[in-house]
């Protein structure tokens, strides 16, 4: 499992949405400029985030982006998943029937991809962007 550039680079960019924008809107050239980001890639992240109800769009002259819900309330699981799809070492450990390998009972390295999908989904849906907010702070 590796996380893309647009995982990466939209869990910054939260982040810094959560940092900067709490009391008013963020333009996304502001972002961009501070994160060391191309405006026109973050504007495609952003989209998607905005799909999946993460950030709301603030249209008018001082626009922006703010969070869609208190940044406590966000996890990086939901930041990453809404960007990179399932975050799992390897497909047989995926819920989805379809994926699921036939020889799961039988499979001699099966319970490790579980455990360690399991924690890595631990730590995901247990850290927020409030957390990395804090941790950024210190």
């Amino acid at each position: 499992m590796l996380v893309s550039t647009k995982g990466r680079y939209g869990l910054r960019s939260m982040v810094d949405l959560a940092i900067n924008g709490a009391n008013n809107p963020l333009p996304l050239r502001v972002i961009a400029e501070r994160q060391g980001i191309s405006e026109s890639y973050l504007e495609q992240v952003f989209a998607t985030l905005r799909k999946a109800g993460l950030v709301k769009a603030v249209r008018g002259s001082f626009g922006g982006y703010i969070l869609a819900k208190p940044a406590s309330a966000i996890t990086v699981e939901e930041v990453l998943t809404t960007l990179e799809g399932p975050m799992i070492p390897v497909n047989c450990v995926e819920d989805s029937a379809s994926t699921n390998c036939p020889r799961i009972d039988s499979c001699l390295t099966y319970p490790l991809w579980k455990d360690l999908s399991d924690k890595i989904d631990e730590v995901l849906s247990s850290t927020t962007l409030q957390d990395l907010v804090d941790r950024a702070g210190s």
